[in-house]
């Protein structure tokens, strides 16, 4: 199969974030099968999804592995030319839901997989495709706790994340949070009688602004724009009508930080003010959602260096979306962002990856794998 012919079955699962996943990681499972390479499909605590490993070479050497999420948001746009599950050509362009982000990467992968499995390598490349990466990098937490039973501990990893082909170092960290207030319902007319969720949501957000502020003071890190962590509040809900007293109130806020600084930790002044409601006889709930530490590679780590020899481009600094690439490195393996497309397509209608994108993604991973392989252990 050529890589297209593979990003368009990969195109066609309908592997939509927080959905069941089982006929995209079987048909992985099946093609990688067909060259004698097994995968492992390891099932998450959801029950109905499942992220997916397998190893091309020995499983006792470190190795490199090739990262990428199965999942892909949404298609709900009516701007849509025609299916988004149906990889459409026109010209240069594949447009389909993920083609960018990142079944276009997944599908170079797995095109390389004939010649490395001819190839028996005496250095292991792994292949690890994740789910619900789309909701905060829920599934590969589960992958990477895995890696001590399934393989030695790996070389480096490459998060195919769109990148134009482009290594990157760095991105900001991230936690996320459904914060609600529940107080008690009551005509307008008598506000003593009530208790007002949103009045009580207005002090919770007044300490995210005044968190938030106070990051804008440091510390900073001129590698990300902006060059501080930052907070904010993204949806509110509350109330059904002028004079009925808000029962219920809730927003969901995150929290990106730079570097040395926990995504978590920045939210605790806002979960603190919270947990204040309750002296007045309101009830409260915080739910994380989402949860990733930042990535910081040294320029002059090894797959930093290989990636740019190849490329024949300097790594980026840092880009401002975020990644699984933090979640291997808190494992303890050197991570990098390098993949096919532009995030610029990403979520968005009619998004599309190039003919020459996916060829040269291909070609990159083939010299990579290459160079990495005949590299003494």
């Amino acid at each position: 199969m050529t890589p297209e012919d593979i990003l368009t079955e990969l195109i066609r699962f309908r592997s939509v974030v927080g959905q069941p996943n089982a006929a995209i990681t079987s048909w992985i499972a099946d093609y990688l099968g067909r060259f004698g390479v097994e995968a492992q499909i390891l099932p998450g605590p959801e029950g109905d999804r499942a992220n997916l490993f397998a190893t091309i070479g020995p499983h006792d050497v470190p190795g490199l592995v090739l990262s990428g999420h199965m999942d892909v948001v949404p298609a709900e746009e009516p701007q849509w030319s025609a299916d988004p599950f149906r990889l459409r050509v026109e010209g240069d362009r594949l447009f389909g839901r993920g083609t960018s982000d990142m079944k276009g990467f997944l599908a170079a992968v797995l095109a390389t997989v004939p010649a490395l499995a001819a190839l028996k390598p005496a250095r292991p490349i792994h292949i690890a495709f994740s789910y619900d990466e789309e909701a905060g990098c829920r599934g590969v937490p589960h992958l990477i706790a895995r890696l001590p039973s399934l393989c030695a501990p790996p070389a480096a990893a490459v998060i195919g994340e769109p990148s134009g082909l482009r290594p990157i170092l760095a991105h900001k960290g991230k936690a996320a949070a459904r914060v609600e207030i529940h107080g008690r319902s009551g005509h307008s007319s008598r506000p003593d009688l009530g208790l007002n969720a949103i009045h009580a949501m207005g002090r919770v957000i007044a300490a995210a602004e005044e968190a938030a502020m106070r990051l804008r003071s440091g510390p900073l890190d001129p590698v990300f724009e902006p060059p501080y962590s930052t907070i904010q509040i993204g949806t509110i809900r509350g109330g059904e009508a002028l004079n009925i007293i808000p029962e219920r109130c809730g927003l969901e806020i995150e929290a990106r930080a730079i570097a040395g600084a926990s995504p978590a930790a920045l939210l605790e002044p806002v979960r603190e003010a919270l947990e204040r409601s309750r002296a007045y006889g309101f009830e409260t709930s915080w739910q994380p959602i989402a949860a990733y530490p930042a990535l910081s590679l040294p320029a002059d780590a090894p797959i930093a260096r290989m990636l740019s020899r190849i490329t024949g481009a300097p790594p980026l600094p840092a880009v401002s979306y975020g990644t699984e690439a933090g979640l291997y490195q808190a494992a303890g393996v050197d991570a990098i962002i390098c993949g096919p497309g532009d995030i610029a397509r990403a979520h968005k209608p009619d998004e599309y990856i190039t003919r020459e994108e996916l060829a040269g993604c291909v070609e990159l991973l083939g010299r990579l794998c290459a160079e990495f392989v005949q590299q003494a252990p």
